[in-house]
């Protein structure tokens, strides 16, 4: 099953304010939600991750009036709520340290600690901010994405899903890869429940148009080991090679035996042609 460790695995005075991914209690959901806690454990079982690290819901819980916005959630109160998280500080100096490991242009995207389990799906929910250049864009974007789980549409996503009153956030700052092809892999046919077929989304550049409904990419239904069954391009040429079909599907039985159900996993290929995983989480419908 998932290697995602416990909340039990980091005792109540160990709670850091920023971890890398290479930390191992950034495996821990509680702290670096569903998103943080994927990558690290990716980047723990040696899966080519670009590197970052994890502003902690411990960070949120010290920037904000934790009890005056759980009472606003109570009083279904989103106003207030974005007021309150409108003012909070992220920690300065300990993300400029982590900043200054990176390379280049950062992702900045939410994590919910609810978000990307086995019951619910919180993708696309909040925000991600992609190409953010220099210290000060980071920490402008790290308030945004903790703003953007107190939007009427994640208020209520949450309202339906699980409880109001988490207000558990965490945000990943993770390197950009210069992606060439890029887009959405799950491991089974999300739609027709067929556990011996994979589907693959492509397209040229970032994969956030793929994940966000802006393009339409290439589609195709992968046999197990990465044989093409059938596809559907968009251009005249193909997005992805066969070579890379395999690839993908190589990685996706990888993933699927690590966290022991099945997974969509958010993929780039760079212009020397390496793939890097951006996300991997349950597929919730199947």
């Amino acid at each position: 099953m998932t290697a995602i460790l416990p909340a039990a695995a980091v005792p109540t005075h160990d709670r850091p304010l920023v971890l890398p991914f290479s930390d191992h209690r950034c495996q821990v959901v509680e702290l670096t939600g569903g998103k943080g806690a994927s990558l690290a454990t990716m980047t723990a079982h040696g899966l080519p991750v670009p590197p970052g690290f994890v502003i902690t819901s411990t960070a949120f819980a010290a920037a904000v009036d934790e009890e005056a916005l759980r009472e606003a959630m109570r009083r279904k109160d989103v106003e207030a709520a974005r007021a309150l998280v409108a003012t909070a500080q992220p920690p300065r100096e300990l993300i400029a340290e982590a900043f200054a490991a990176l390379s280049g242009p950062v992702a900045v995207r939410s994590s919910a600690c609810a978000e990307d389990s086995e019951g619910a799906s919180y993708a696309g929910q909040q925000e991600t901010f992609l190409n953010t250049d220099g210290l000060e864009a980071v920490l402008s974007n790290v308030v945004e994405c903790w703003l953007s789980f107190f939007t009427d549409r994640a208020v209520f996503y949450r309202q339906e899903k699980g409880s109001l009153e988490d207000v558990a956030m965490a945000v990943v700052v993770q390197q950009m890869v210069d992606s060439q092809k890029s887009g959405v892999l799950f491991t089974v046919d999300p739609v027709h429940g067929r556990k011996d077929r994979m589907v693959v989304e492509a397209a040229r550049g970032l994969g956030e148009a793929v994940v966000s409904g802006e393009i339409t990419p290439d589609n195709y239904t992968l046999s197990r080991d990465g044989v093409v069954k059938k596809s559907k391009v968009v251009d005249d040429e193909r997005v992805l090679t066969d070579e890379q079909c395999v690839e993908l599907a190589r990685m996706g039985r990888t993933l699927t035996e690590l966290h022991g159900v099945p997974q969509d996993i958010e993929w780039a290929f760079d212009a020397a042609g390496d793939l890097y995983l951006l996300q991997s989480r349950p597929i919730t419908t199947v």
